[in-house]
């Protein structure tokens, strides 16, 4: 018969409570070693999908905002060109009001000239007239009135020129 030693007995027991031994105490502080870099590690990778998150965030409010300012530039662009269209419009007008305004000038002084023309022209014809008047009226008083008429005529002129100078 064969005789068995109870299992506690035997030293294969012993060597393997004194592994499971060595194994738990070194387990535990390199376990807790390992989560500790672990949880370090999860930390690590935390902060950074953290930092990544932020600068996205960031990149979508710079590029919102980069959008925003090229609309704005647009707008503002649209806007000048309009303005610069208004304005060249406006002095447009007011070119053609301002050479509309010459040419009348210019017409109206013109005008003006050839209105004092004519009435110098007049004036020239009436002197003109009037001293041919005058010639001939000399020599028709000259022929047809005596010597005593033409004193008389002389004294009736002269006592008219007071009246007529007024």
């Amino acid at each position: 018969m064969e005789h068995h030693e109870a299992f506690w007995l035997t030293g294969e027991f012993w060597v393997l409570v004194a592994f499971v031994i060595f194994i738990v105490s070194v387990a535990k502080p390199a376990w807790r070693t390992i989560t500790g870099q672990l949880d370090a590690r999860a930390d690590s990778i935390r902060d950074d999908l953290e930092e990544a998150e932020r600068l996205r965030e960031e990149a979508q409010k710079m590029l919102g905002e980069a959008e925003r300012k090229q609309r704005d530039s647009f707008k503002h662009a649209a806007e000048i060109v309009s303005a610069a269209r208004g304005q060249a419009k406006r002095l447009t007008e007011e070119a053609r009001g301002a050479l509309a305004g010459a040419i009348e000038r210019r017409m109206r002084h013109a005008e003006e000239r050839i209105e004092q023309a004519e009435a110098q022209a007049l004036a020239e014809v009436r002197a003109a007239a009037t001293e041919i008047a005058l010639h001939t009226t000399r020599i028709l008083l000259a022929e047809n009135l005596s010597d005593e008429d033409r004193a008389k005529l002389a004294d009736s002129s002269i006592g008219e020129l007071p009246e007529r100078l007024r």
